[in-house]
């Protein structure tokens, strides 16, 4: 599994001019699902997630994590990241799970990171969506469960 998280101000997702997922301070992940993950590649990340210190103390150090900070998170599916675009100018994407697969991984994923205490909020598995956040700092960074 793999997940670019994003530290955010404020994220939303909307399907169809619907918001159907929307956090203030937080994180907004993208999550992409490969062949072979498994509910511990889930777990791993959701405890990596939760626990990963980017949010700021008092004397500007990154020592806070997004439960420290009484954060959310916006986990939104992501078959792209899986993309392969080393030959031509179109990804191939056979490095993606199928969407049966994945869709229960992705699950998974996100109860793990609501058991930590985060509330989740999601987009719609395999819709089209228009996602937009206010990315704090910038800070944004690539998290891979086999690396």
């Amino acid at each position: 599994m793999r997940v670019v998280v994003q530290r955010c101000k404020e994220a939303k997702v909307t399907v169809d001019g619907e918001i159907v997922g929307a956090i203030g301070e937080g994180l907004l992940l993208l999550v992409g699902v490969t062949h072979g993950d498994t509910e511990k590649d889930a777990q791993y990340l959701a405890d990596k997630v939760a626990g990963l210190r980017i949010f700021e103390d008092d004397a500007g150090k990154m020592n806070h994590s997004v439960t420290d900070i009484g954060g959310s998170i916006l986990s939104v599916s992501q078959f792209t990241l899986y993309g392969d675009c080393r030959k031509g100018r179109r990804p191939n994407f056979m490095a993606a799970a199928a969407p049966d697969e994945a869709l229960g991984l992705y699950r998974n994923f996100n109860e793990r990171i609501a058991a930590n205490g985060l509330p989740v909020e999601t987009g719609v598995f395999g819709a089209m969506m228009d996602v937009s956040l206010i990315n704090w700092g910038p800070v944004t960074l690539i998290i891979d469960s086999k690396e």
